[in-house]
């Protein structure tokens, strides 16, 4: 397996109280976790403390694929970081830092050995992507 971490970031035009509960409570999650529009998120359980679970289901749209995502916390640490242990055993860590109402997200993962490099950081690229659509619809 490769372990040359991979990062992604984003600047969300919203504060950091609106994009934490963006990326945190299911009923936002199901909203844009998913990579692109032939994909969704029916569902989205957060058990959000240090020990706590986290679990996803992604699914293609036309039923032809899906998988669950689950983790367990590490850190957390409300409107500033979230770190936690994939069930692979990878690390991932997001931190948010507040910019004159606005929020810088960074992602910083462990990659897994089946796709390229540059495969996950598209990927997960583009679920940033989906996150940055959502949370700045949602500021009010």
């Amino acid at each position: 397996m490769n372990t040359q971490a991979i990062t992604i970031e984003a600047t969300i035009d919203a504060p950091v109280e609106t994009v934490w509960t963006c990326f945190t409570e299911p009923a936002h999650i199901t909203q844009w976790n998913f990579a692109s529009d032939d994909w969704h998120c029916p569902s989205a359980e957060n058990d959000l403390r240090v020990g706590g679970r986290c679990k996803t289901r992604m699914e293609a749209k036309d039923g032809s694929f899906g998988f669950d995502l689950e983790y367990v916390y590490d850190a957390v640490e409300p409107m500033a970081l979230l770190a936690y242990r994939l069930m692979d055993g990878r690390n991932v860590r997001t931190t948010f830092a507040p910019m004159e109402g606005r929020t810088h997200v960074v992602t910083v993962f462990d990659p897994e050995g089946l796709h390229s490099l540059e495969q996950q950081r598209e990927g997960w690229g583009q679920i940033l992507k989906s996150f940055k659509r959502h949370a700045e619809a949602q500021r009010g």
